[in-house]
């Protein structure tokens, strides 16, 4: 079975690991989920006994969805739809627990189950209708949940179910307005995935309300299924409205205070927590360039302000900020940009707790020590961004600024905290997955065991730094290549903003081993508006991303190919999905001198159709700056007569049931070539989203690679 195969059937190596590791507040239990093989696509609910080291089988998504189906009591009807309902499920998803760690919450094809992690008891739990992100409140006697009961939009009741079984509406609307639930932006650009919080006491919730009505709606045909109704989803492009989005307190008893900030200056609710004290929350303004840290009363719903976020080009708070310290301090992320530092740190009440040498990605949680007050644990790079490492940083008032690094090995480390256990997740290039060690104090007492497939081969890229501006950048040669083989190259790009290609991980290369093993030296760039360097190296992007991008990603080949001689420069092609897409595009487009062929996959064609905060925390507001988005759109570029050298074949791929980059936008760019004798094809995917999955991934890559031999 080669790559493409294996990758298919086992999600690319994750079926049977490990994931989404939650500890109890106690450090006693650690929560997981996992699936029974390489091949198992369902995960169910684990935990690991600390103290013991043995692992115990929560919840079994195949039990729970296909007991009675299998034993033959239902009618033929019911069994079929009950074994479709389970297959499409897929196994459990995510989970909630208690902070105690005594019950876990999951839905399964909509049905709400409650696990008792004490006794092992798991029980469906009757709901009015399909749950959505259901949480049991801090005592873990409650469950909330959220229930779309819309026909074609969205309309979110947020519910509560007593221990008695009573399921009660809490808030709900008319269509269009949704309680509970994040929305577009929240969820896609400020990575805010929850919609209400439980109150410490568990006696009521701060909800927030989304009001959708103003926004342009895209409705999704599925081509595969004719007879299914669209379905609308409400997106809001640039320069256009956004969501309403409001907070408001509500009591279990029926009492209800609204959240008061000034909401047509701040619109954007970036983070919320409530774990501690009174809620916090980060409100910004559209234009993302300043932004408030607010603390809530929750009696009368007034807001004071803790800490002001500011940058003449975008603020970018830390996750895992604000939140409560145990002595009462609010611990802030942001940036140190004076007397000649550049770099992310955290803050309580205005004191620096981190390093400027540390670039801080995320704040995991608090760790025990031993009596005293809890440290932090936080994710963090230390002068190399293809690692991320652990460190434990003092909060102690007085203490100054000390942060202790807790991992060594060099890789890319995860981790998940509770009392005094951390558990540590890590990734390398020597060996394949993540592995997951449970540690209490300097001792390690388990792991978490993994079932998933090993890759066919181990790639080993030449990482290095490249350029005057230091771009992250690695190499990939086939693995039987020979010193003095000239080789075409295949620039596989991302170059996006928030993400990282060259990582010292493993599962960041095995695609791309395969691709070198086809024949191709593999070159991957992190360009300025990546993360991990430093947040000037990512904000340079400011109002012009496509000119620092793509000249970036030029001058690092021709660094490459001063370093490494067996690069063929004559015979270049690029390769690139979503941002990675639009910039593969680009490069074609602009530089058909470098770039033989391309391959776009679901790219934005025109930055005004894609969504508000995206677009313009990077390019500013369409009508501010429609010169900046013309130079950006590639249906203008695209427009634009051809000379007759220049002409370079690009391959358009594009998922038809994608709900981020709807698939207008490339049907728009095939248009424009084809108007002005630009080689093209387009590739429609039935049935995909915004990325290929499975067996349409599977297919997806032969046929590029196919597109590759055929023009390079």
């Amino acid at each position: 079975m080669d790559y493409p195969e294996l990758a298919a059937r086992t999600r690319r190596f994750s079926h049977g690991a490990p994931r989404a590791v939650t500890v109890a507040d106690d450090g006693s239990w650690v929560v997981f989920l996992r699936s029974a093989g390489p091949q198992d696509p369902a995960d169910a609910l684990w935990l690991l006994d600390v103290a013991s080291g043995e692992e115990r089988l929560v919840a079994d998504p195949a039990v729970l969805l296909g007991d009675d189906a299998a034993a033959g009591e239902l009618p033929a009807a019911e069994r079929a739809l009950r074994e479709r309902l389970r297959l499409s499920a897929g196994g459990i998803g995510s989970y909630a627990t208690d902070p105690g760690g005594r019950v876990a919450v999951f839905t399964l094809a909509g049905r709400l189950f409650r696990a008792d992690l004490v006794h092992g008891d798991v029980v469906e739990v009757t709901t009015a209708g399909p749950a959505i992100d259901p949480r049991p409140d801090p005592t873990g006697q409650r469950v909330a949940y959220v229930t779309d009961t819309g026909a074609t939009t969205r309309r979110g009741e947020l519910r509560v179910i007593d221990p008695d079984g009573s399921d009660t509406m809490l808030a709900g609307e008319d269509s269009g307005v949704t309680w509970g639930m994040a929305e577009h932006i929240a969820a896609e650009e400020f990575h805010r995935f929850r919609g209400y919080w439980w109150a410490p006491d568990g006696r009521s919730i701060l909800a927030a309300r989304v009001d959708e009505s103003r926004l342009t709606r895209w409705h999704l045909h599925d081509p595969a299924d004719p007879t299914s109704p669209p379905v609308s989803v409400a997106y809001p492009v640039a320069g256009g409205p956004n969501a309403e989005v409001s907070l408001h307190l509500l009591d279990l008893d029926g009492g209800w205070v609204d959240v008061h900030w000034d909401r047509e200056t701040y619109p954007y609710l970036a983070a919320v927590d409530w774990v501690d004290g009174g809620p916090l929350i980060t409100v910004l303004r559209r234009s993302q360039q300043h932004g408030l840290v607010l603390a809530v009363d929750p009696r009368t719903g007034e807001t004071q302000v803790h800490a002001e976020l500011a940058d003449p080009r975008w603020v970018d708070p830390i996750p895992g900020t604000p939140a409560h310290l145990p002595d009462g301090r609010v611990l802030v992320g942001g940036e140190l940009a004076h007397d000649g530092y550049d770099a992310r740190c955290l803050f309580a009440d205005g004191t620096l707790l981190t390093p400027p040498s540390l670039y801080v990605r995320r704040v995991v949680g608090r760790l025990a020590a031993g009596g005293g007050p809890a440290d932090l644990v936080v994710e963090a790079s230390d002068g190399e961004p293809s690692q991320r490492h652990l460190f434990r940083v003092r909060t102690v008032i007085g203490g100054g600024v000390d942060a202790r690094r807790l991992t060594q090995d060099e890789g890319w480390h995860t981790a998940a905290v509770g009392g005094d256990v951390l558990v540590v997740g890590y990734a390398s290039l020597d060996h394949p997955g993540v592995r997951w060690t449970v540690r209490r104090g300097d001792e390690e007492v388990a792991t978490l065991r993994s079932y998933a497939a090993d890759p066919p081969y181990a790639p080993r890229p030449a990482l290095e730094r490249v350029t005057d501006r230091q771009l992250p950048a690695a190499v990939l040669y086939p693995g039987n290549h020979v010193a003095g083989r000239r080789l075409p190259v295949l620039l596989d790009v991302y170059g996006g903003p928030g993400h990282q290609e060259v990582v010292a991980a493993r599962a960041a290369w095995l695609e791309r081993q395969w691709w070198a093993d086809a024949g191709f030296a593999v070159v991957t760039v992190d360009n300025r508006g990546t993360p991990g360097v430093t947040p000037s190296f990512e904000k340079v992007i400011h109002r012009r991303v496509a000119d620092v991008v793509l000249a970036d990603q030029l001058d690092a080949l021709t660094a490459l190919a001063g370093k490494h001689p067996d690069l063929d420069l004559g015979r270049v092609a690029v390769r690139g999905w979503s941002f990675g897409g639009w910039l593969a595009a680009l490069a074609v487009l602009r530089h058909p001198e470098r770039f033989r062929c391309g391959i776009a996959g679901a790219p934005v064609t025109d930055w005004a159709l894609y969504d508000t905060a995206y677009s313009e925390r990077f390019l500013g507001l369409p009508d501010e700056g429609t010169d900046i988005y013309s130079h950006h759109n590639l249906v203008e570029l695209a427009a634009e007569p051809p000379r007759a050298d220049d002409l370079r074949p690009l391959l358009l791929v594009h998922g038809l049931a994608d709900d981020n980059v709807v698939s207008a936008h490339t049907l728009r760019l095939s248009a424009a070539l084809l108007a002005t004798g630009r080689p093209h094809a387009v590739l429609p995917l039935t049935g995909a989203t915004h990325m290929a999955a499975g067996g349409t991934a599977e297919r997806l890559l032969r046929l590029e690679l196919d597109f590759l031999r055929t023009h390079l």
